[in-house]
């Protein structure tokens, strides 16, 4: 059974790049990746390849433009992840975290206090490194909500916590 919605993928620095293709070909669901001309992509059966200019919010505006409700938007930009949840997409990171509206406040406000501590000389650790483990969870997440979107037409994703 084929799902109406599509993948949207913030191509740039994402690492699942291919359990999202192996994801969407066990479900038959068609995936979008957008990135800058700076970055390389490879086509795939069932992947739409966008290339956008290079400025600083190019693929956060195409993507904002064509995301709709029901689709399935991965980023790890938290400001892209609230548009997408606004327009009542399902947002994954690329660690396999669904963003719900909850969640956004709250990590958008952490990145503003770390902005700001940045901006007053302080250091603020980074991310820790993605590991093997963070792909399989990814895939298990993106699994799950394909499943649920596949069994359920209409379910809400973003309102369920995996």
């Amino acid at each position: 059974m084929r799902i109406a919605c599509k993948i949207v993928v913030d191509a740039d620095a994402c690492p699942v790049k291919n359990e999202i293709v192996q994801a969407a070909a066990m479900f038959h669901v068609q995936v979008m990746m957008v990135a800058s001309f700076d970055h390389r992509l490879t086509p795939h059966e069932g992947v739409e390849v966008v290339q956008v200019d290079r400025s600083d919010q190019s693929v956060d505006l195409f993507i904002a433009n064509q995301i709709k409700a029901d689709d399935i938007l991965v980023t790890q930009d938290f400001g892209l992840a609230a548009i997408g949840l606004a327009k009542k997409a399902v947002v994954l990171s690329n660690r396999g975290q669904i963003y719900t509206e909850q969640t956004i406040d709250f990590l958008l406000d952490r990145r503003h206090e770390q902005a700001k501590m940045r901006r007053g000389g302080q250091r603020a650790k980074g991310p820790r490194a993605f590991l093997k483990k963070d792909r399989q969870i990814f895939l298990q997440s993106l699994t799950k909500v394909l499943s649920r979107l596949q069994e359920n037409p209409g379910f809400e994703a973003n309102r369920y916590m995996c």
